[in-house]
């Protein structure tokens, strides 16, 4: 390599995407420097990565430790998702140190985090893929372009059918009860339930041994515990841990390759561009700040990769002073996201499981699904009590419950936060309870989208402001959905049942900001900036019809490492 450089590809953010692509340029003998602005857990160089600045980077596999990530990964909610002082926060290492701000014009959460592994750091683990029927809209490549980087991403983590405890057999017999058809397939165009697509590894065999210490486990395989969105440390070695988090899958397979190397407490502030007669405006490198030291650098590749998510690229390449153009920031998904949650007699449970509770927090966060193309997805789901309790009686745009009377053509009890005596009550019969998260189909709104404050800054540049309503189409899928849900637990037994009516608020999946085709073209290369590449949720033509995003993101990571070794690195 040209010593004028510092790596051939620079790739800005190591969670669900760009890990992927920094594995797959790699394994091509790409030199590739991984900027991360967060922690790195479980690494040997940040022994105490929230209290010391450590080292500066790493590219080795043997400098991860099973044993630092167990010690940084405790279980317990508020260490783990607290939104300012957590571990999974959004905000650099340093604790001492505020979160980044974002501005949410609607109020409401973005959950998000920094750290290599980013949000997969936290997520269920849900791999489906998108519904065909989605790359019929606005995608400019098909569905089947597809489906060999599917099957790779899928063969890779791996991605399996989930095993289901008492939460998912519950959710299945209403289902089955109500009518709709069981569909085990991976191309879903028709509605149906199935098990999860879950990257989680398969169960360990040791569990039915009355001798296994689940604490002290050192072996291979999920142990159904729960507590996956605080963060799984089960397994034997980092790359052996059973959720595949991008921190456990891609980034060790990246290092393996000798040829990456991971630099994490570096905020990415400025795309720099060149130009000249042959190639025109083209990504030249990166302007980037220590987030301990304030320390500030340049860096240069021969081609940039932006994966810093949904929110963060569009807001790099605004601060970058880039090419203007009507879909930078604009076009945000979300699958405006909703709760509905049913609580069971003992005496019903046990007609139907063969047990008194339902033990949400026991298992996999999400185990099952239903797919319903046209209108989008649901699934059953349990966490810890805090984290569940805020998803499913905490958040509303609907105000208090007792603010609203459900009319009687409504398969809900009540609507909106629950709170007082009652909420007490619901959460002693936490174990008699299920609960399901809705992520509906919602339409591209150029309105909808990610700007800059015209005049608020912090450290890394102007802050993002994010603006999101829901259409009226919007608002029918998901009502339309919350009664197919709503059916199934009533079909199950529930006998009292809350729908949240969660706020059009930003979330989870943040998608659509960046689009293929408007802003990229198939390959994922920017239209205005040549040699400046996209590999995370931004890129993503639409919301996919609903299904949780992650696997088809990694996918398109995976092709567009590929289309980058093509274009400029083929000898």
């Amino acid at each position: 390599m040209n010593n004028e450089y510092d790596a051939d590809v620079i790739v800005i953010g190591a969670g669900g995407g760009g890990a992927v692509a920094a594995k797959e340029l790699g394994e091509k003998g790409v030199k590739v420097l991984l900027i991360e602005a967060g922690p790195w857990y479980g690494n040997k160089k940040w022994p105490e990565p929230n209290t010391e600045a450590g080292a500066g980077s790493s590219s080795s596999y043997d400098d991860l430790d099973i044993n630092l990530l167990k010690k940084s990964f405790t279980d317990l909610e508020d260490d783990m998702n607290d939104g300012i002082s957590g571990k999974f926060r959004w905000g650099s290492a340093d604790r001492s140190v505020s979160p980044w701000q974002r501005i949410n014009v609607q109020g409401g959460f973005v959950w998000q985090s920094a750290g290599v592994g980013g949000t997969t750091l936290l997520y269920f683990a849900n791999s489906p893929r998108a519904y065909p029927k989605a790359f019929e809209k606005e995608w400019p490549i098909t569905y089947e372009d597809m489906i060999p980087y599917y099957e790779k991403v899928e063969n890779t983590l791996p991605v399996h059918s989930a095993t289901g405890t008492a939460k998912e057999d519950l959710f299945y017999y209403g289902a089955k009860k109500m009518g709709w058809q069981y569909i085990d397939a991976k191309d879903m165009t028709e509605p149906g339930y199935r098990p999860q697509p879950n990257a989680i590894l398969r169960i360990n065999p040791l569990l039915n041994d009355p001798d296994f210490d689940i604490n002290n486990n050192r072996s291979v395989g999920c142990t159904l515990r729960g507590h996956c969105v605080n963060g799984c440390h089960i397994g034997p070695s980092v790359d052996g841990v059973a959720k595949r988090s991008a921190l456990v899958s891609y980034v060790p397979l990246a290092l393996s390759t000798g040829n990456v190397e991971v630099r994490p407490n570096t905020f990415v502030t400025k795309i720099n561009a060149a130009e000249d007669e042959e190639e025109g405006l083209h990504a030249a490198g990166v302007s980037c700040r220590n987030t301990w030291t304030g320390e500030t650098s340049e860096l240069k590749a021969k081609v940039i990769v932006m994966a810093g998510g949904a929110i963060e690229t569009p807001r790099l390449w605004l601060n970058s002073g880039l090419p203007e153009n009507e879909w930078i920031g604009k076009g945000l998904t979300t699958h405006v996201i909703d709760c509905v949650s049913g609580i069971f007699e003992e005496e019903d449970l046990m007609n139907v499981l063969g047990m008194s509770d339902v033990k949400p927090y026991v298992g996999q966060n999400s185990a099952a699904r239903f797919d319903y193309p046209g209108l989008g997805a649901f699934e059953p789901f349990g966490t810890s009590p805090g984290v569940y309790s805020t998803m499913i009686y905490g958040t509303s745009q609907k105000g208090y419950y007792f603010q609203n009377q459900p009319g009687e053509e409504e398969p809900w009890d009540r609507e909106g936060i629950v709170a007082g005596e009652l909420l007490k009550e619901f959460m002693r019969n936490y174990k008699r309870t299920l609960s399901i998260v809705i992520f509906s189909d919602d339409d591209v709104n150029q309105e909808n989208g990610v700007t800059l404050d015209p005049s608020l800054r912090d450290e890394n540049g102007y802050i993002p402001v994010i603006t999101y309503r829901m259409s009226e189409a919007d608002t029918a899928r998901r009502d339309q959905l919350a009664r197919i849900a709503c059916g199934i637990l009533r079909n199950a037994g529930a006998k009292t049942i809350t729908r949240a009516n969660w706020p059009p608020d930003v979330c989870a999946h943040i998608m659509s900001t960046m689009r293929m085709g408007y802003v990229t073209d198939t390959n994922c290369e920017a239209y205005q900036v040549k040699r400046l590449f996209i590999a995370d949720n931004s890129v993503l033509s639409n919301g996919l019809g609903g299904p949780n995003p992650t696997l088809t993101t990694q996918a398109l990571a995976t092709r567009t490492a590929e289309k980058i070794v093509e274009k400029y690195f083929m000898a």
